[in-house]
């Protein structure tokens, strides 16, 4: 099976989901989208209420401020793939709980095993903490890259907190200007994509 059928697979097994009580609140699973083959993964948090209607990931106010930051340096769905810590909204769009990410962690395990990304963006603290450092601290450590088991890696600013603090808007651009240099290092066939 190619990249895009094994993730088909890996979104049909996670569909019934009911390992944590996210389950029983959300209207859709949101799994993931973009290009399988990319070797590019941005991981954020958690759905929030449009990811959560749409069953697709960051598709609302955030997403749609990710996508235009994204359009600055070349970037667009069919360049990478994006998904979350977990795959169902937490209430009121909470962080989610260390039980929830605990329940999901073999799903974003699995995806990375699928998509063998050579660049990962975490988008957001939750989700950098989870993956680069339990110590990572975005407001310090945004845009810095770190290398584990030949994947590099970046914690950024998320998106729904740019909106709240606009503030941080340039230095989460120059993130993704250092993302399309780090691209054109470990993956320039994605811009002739």
């Amino acid at each position: 099976m190619n990249h895009s059928e094994q993730m088909e697979a890996l979104r049909r097994e996670c569909g019934p989901c009911q390992r944590c009580a996210l389950a029983d609140t959300r209207t859709n699973l949101v799994f993931g989208d973009g290009n399988p083959d990319s070797g590019i993964m941005l991981i954020g948090e958690g759905p929030g209420e449009q990811e959560d209607l749409t069953g697709v990931p960051f598709v609302g106010r955030g997403g749609q401020l990710l996508d235009q930051m994204l359009d600055i340096i070349g970037l667009d769905r069919s360049k990478y793939y994006i998904c979350n810590i977990v795959k169902c909204r937490p209430p009121e769009n909470r962080d989610p709980a260390p039980e929830e990410v605990a329940a999901c962690l073999g799903y974003l395990r699995e995806q990375t095993r699928i998509l063998e990304p050579r660049i990962i963006v975490c988008l957001g603290r939750i989700s950098a903490t989870r993956i680069i450092d339990p110590g990572f601290k975005v407001t310090r450590e945004h845009g810095q890259w770190v290398e584990k088991g030949g994947i590099h890696m970046m914690g950024t600013f998320h998106p729904a907190a740019l909106l709240r603090n606009p503030g941080n808007k340039p230095a989460a651009l120059a993130d993704f200007l250092g993302l399309r240099e780090k691209i054109r290092q470990l993956c320039p066939e994605v811009y002739e994509l």
